[in-house]
This record gives C-alpha cells, sequence and structure tokens, in this order.
C-alpha cells in the first residue's frame, strides 16, 4: 500500500509498504481523509516535538477517518463497509490511568505519528475495533477525520469547565482554537473573544461566531478584553497558540478565581509568567493532554448542527499532492487554515 513516509527533516516520501495484519479485536480501514495537525508539520520541519524524535521512518497523520474493509474475528460493533473516525492513541487499559478513566496520560499509550508509532497518511490502517467510531452518513468523511481536534477542544472545554453564560478569551485562531471556539460555544458560552497575529484567522473566528477579535499584534490584547467586559475579564481563558504571550495574556484577562486551560504547544518548553499575579487572582491553570472519552460527543454536537468542523477547511489536496498539502499546512499559504488529504 501507499504511505507518507518522514525519513528526515522535509524528507517525507510517498512508498510502498506492507499492508497492516488486522487482530481478532481489530478493523482494517480504508483510509478516506486525514487532517494535517500542527504536529504533523513540526515533525516535517524539525523531525521533533519536544522528547518525541522521529529516529526512523515514520508514517505522518493522525486526524483520520475511511470506511471499514476488514474485521477481526471477535468483532461484533462494526461490519464491512462502516464509515468510521478514528481515535489515535490505543492505550495499554492496565494502568492506574487506563483503570481510573484518564487513559489519555497512559504512559504506554500508542498515538498514531508520535515517533515510533506509524500514523496514518497511508491507504489502510489497523485499529481496535473500540477505537473506531460508527459515523452516519450525514457526517462527511472530512469532518469525521476532524473529530480528533475537536475532541482536543471538547477536553479543553470540560478541563475549564466551561459552561453556560460564560465568558472566555481563546488565544489563538488555528485550527484547534477555532474548533474550541465553536464547542464553547455549544457548550453555553455566550462570550468568546478570540486574539491571533493572522487576519485571515481572525476573519474566520467572525464568521464562527466569536464576541469580538483582537489582533495580538496591532493591540493590548489584556486591555481591550477587560474594556469588554467592565474590567471583570473573563471566566475561562484558554491558550491554543503554543506561545509565552499568549499565556500571559490568558493571565491578564482571566478574572479572580478563574481558569486558564493550556492548550497549544509550542517550540519553547519554559515560560516566565507573573508569579503574584497568579496567586494574588488565585488563577487555575490547567494543562490538557489530549482528550478521554470525547467521540461520541463530537459525533453528536456535529449530527446536531452544532458542530460544524467543515466551517474550517480552506484546502483540500489528493494524497498524490501531500508535499503541496504539507506546504499549505506549514506556511499557511493562500489563507490556509485546515488542511485535508482526500485518500480517494
Amino acid at each position: 500500500m501507499r504511505a507518507a513516509v518522514l525519513h528526515a527533516p522535509r524528507d517525507l516520501r510517498i512508498e510502498e509498504v506492507p499492508e497492516p495484519v488486522v487482530g481478532p479485536h481489530d478493523v482494517l480501514v480504508k483510509v478516506g481523509s486525514v487532517g494535517i495537525c500542527g504536529s504533523d508539520v513540526h515533525y516535517f520541519k524539525t523531525g521533533r516535538i519536544g522528547d518525541f524524535v522521529v529516529r526512523e521512518p515514520m508514517i505522518l497523520g493522525h486526524e483520520t477517518s475511511g470506511t471499514v474493509a476488514a474485521v477481526g474475528s471477535a468483532v461484533t460493533s462494526l461490519s464491512l463497509g462502516d464509515r468510521v473516525a478514528l481515535e489515535p492513541g490505543i492505550p495499554c487499559r492496565r494502568c492506574e490511568h487506563c483503570k481510573t478513566g484518564r487513559y489519555n496520560l497512559c504512559p504506554d499509550v500508542r498515538f498514531f505519528a508520535t515517533p515510533p508509532v506509524d500514523g496514518s497518511l497511508c491507504d489502510y490502517v489497523v485499529v481496535p475495533a473500540d477505537f473506531a467510531y460508527a459515523v452516519p452518513e450525514s457526517v462527511s468523511l472530512d469532518a469525521a477525520a476532524l473529530i480528533e481536534p475537536a475532541s482536543v477542544a471538547i477536553h479543553a472545554c470540560r478541563r475549564g469547565a466551561v459552561s453556560a453564560g460564560q465568558s472566555l478569551l481563546i488565544a489563538g485562531a488555528g485550527p484547534i482554537g477555532l474548533v474550541t471556539l465553536m464547542v464553547a460555544r455549544a457548550f453555553g458560552a455566550t462570550r468568546v473573544y478570540v486574539s491571533d497575529v493572522q487576519p485571515h484567522r481572525l476573519k474566520k473566528a467572525e464568521e464562527l461566531g466569536a464576541e469580538a477579535v483582537f489582533n495580538a499584534r496591532e493591540v493590548d490584547v489584556v486591555k481591550e478584553v477587560l474594556a469588554a467586559t467592565g474590567g471583570k475579564g473573563v471566566d475561562v481563558a484558554i491558550e491554543c497558540a503554543g506561545a509565552e504571550a499568549a499565556f500571559r495574556s490568558c493571565l491578564g484577562v482571566t478574572k479572580r478565581g478563574g481558569v486558564v486551560v493550556l492548550v497549544g504547544l509550542g517550540e519553547e518548553d519554559t515560560y516566565r509568567v507573573p508569579m503574584m499575579h497568579i496567586t494574588s487572582k488565585e488563577i487555575d491553570i490547567r494543562g490538557i493532554f489530549r482528550y478521554v472519552y470525547t467521540y461520541p460527543l463530537a459525533i453528536e454536537l456535529m449530527i446536531s448542527g452544532r458542530l460544524n468542523v467543515e466551517g474550517i477547511i480552506t484546502h483540500r489536496f489528493s494524497f498524490d499532492d501531500v508535499h503541496e498539502a504539507m506546504r499549505y499546512a506549514e506556511t499557511g499559504a493562500d489563507g490556509a487554515i485546515k488542511v485535508m488529504v482526500e485518500m480517494g
């Protein structure tokens, strides 16, 4: 089968690789759509994200949907031809974190396109059947692939305890930030402010229902948000940019007793933060790592029309044009926000 294999930074090759073997509890999925994620771009550019280093050739891609092409002998939940969204992180199911319902923290999780685990930019993948979620015809394969970033947004909103009537700042209007905007609105948040440095992303945030948007290169985001909230600040700030300046903005706009959720992963591992500012307002700072049991909710939100992830897709490419897809995702060429590879 065909696969997009990363051998070294910027050395991405379309190659023939062996088709994966289906175990008794697995399904073989013919890949339909794959979203290009920021992590794919990081690996493509530098060959690493933090301690995760590409040391051997690795297939990229983890935002995945497709069609069931074969089922293992013990599988009863899915059938040939079922359309599915794939949760890309398979935990051990045995450790403390798995058994207490936080399987996203499993130290032995095998996550697509995280070294040394291969990803899904290929013709076929195998996953345990319980990590393949059936989607109805009303949810396109492109949308089903984007259940993965929607899951990040759902987990972020859950960690921030986002609820009806609240106000938020989302710092960063890339794909994750924009989907977080939609999920926060679906959770009942009434005023969601968005900051970024790219005008085309801020325009998209306005289209998706942001209360107001702020270009961090042109205005002081903290002053603007405090003015918009009568000096009170927001209930929750969610940092999706992976930048120290965005994190500091989140701290500055969060009200006393509020919550800051950290989603973005930047190139810098250490930030300088105003500790007295944090303690004097008793701000809770909460990290997230991927997500846990979010796919069913994401599917329901899509079916109900409350989560339109296709609204962030700007470009679609065939698998043969995967190099161009990576270029658009890396550079934001032609106003690119979310880039999809449709396997065909």
